[in-house]
């Protein structure tokens, strides 16, 4: 079955108000940048976004933050985006902060059918409050939830028609869980081939999970922050 669309636009198009949208990446590495750019240009309000964090002002789901289509997230890290600091201080703004190992856990889970796991991760911290500890072999556990949504916007470094998933490098990090997570999985990736090109054992998630694929127009593969050494602190040295 063809699972290509033509455009990221198209590939977006269904995506509703109040929907929960899972997106891929860490920090900016391996995010969907041009599903996210797609997504904005539609302004849907109201989304519930789960992802390791919020991009950065200006970029990645920081778009989607400043065009006010964000109604709550979940996520574990937000230290680059001023903007969502200042709207969750105002209150204006549901943010649940999760660990990270957690957080991609609870991903894993949910797509595996697996409703609830116990972690020790969080006891003794704000983290534990509202949720059911238990003890096993002495130790205290929190029970925690899988993760689910509605769609699931992804980024693979290559794909063919049929949905079938490579990763480069850390771009990998969490879009092969959140791909199994979602009703609607939609991959984009650098290099569209055609079934059977793919080496079928370097293929990280399997194209059954992937609803729509779509070849990105353009990338920036930006870094969050760069930090070079001065040229007299080498000199230093």
């Amino acid at each position: 079955m063809n699972k290509e669309v033509a455009t990221a636009s198209e590939a977006v198009a269904d995506i509703s108000e109040g929907a929960t949208v899972m997106l891929g990446g860490f920090g900016l590495c391996g995010i969907p940048e041009n599903l996210i750019a797609a997504l904005v240009e539609k302004r849907v309000k109201n989304l519930h976004t789960i992802s390791n964090n919020m991009g950065v002002d200006g970029f990645g789901m920081g778009l989607l933050l400043e065009a006010d289509m964000i109604a709550s997230h979940v996520g574990s890290y937000v230290g680059e985006n001023k903007l969502l600091e200042s709207r969750v201080i105002a209150g204006d703004l549901e943010i649940t902060f999760v660990p990270q190992g957690t957080l991609a856990e609870r991903i894993r889970a949910g797509g595996a059918g697996i409703p609830a796991f116990y972690t020790p991760a969080g006891v003794g911290t704000v983290v534990e409050e509202g949720k059911e500890i238990r003890e096993f072999d002495g130790r205290r556990y929190l029970l925690e939830h899988g993760l689910t949504a509605d769609f699931a916007l992804i980024k693979a470094w290559k794909g063919d028609r049929i949905g079938n998933l490579v990763y480069r490098k850390t771009a990998r990090n969490f879009n092969p869980l959140m791909a199994a997570a979602a009703k609607i999985t939609i991959a984009e990736v650098e290099e569209l081939v055609e079934p059977g090109q793919l080496d079928a054992d370097q293929v990280m998630t399997p194209g059954i999970y992937v609803q729509r694929i779509v070849k990105g127009a353009r990338y920036e593969k930006r870094i969050e922050r760069r930090t070079l050494r001065s040229a007299k602190a080498g000199a230093a040295k």
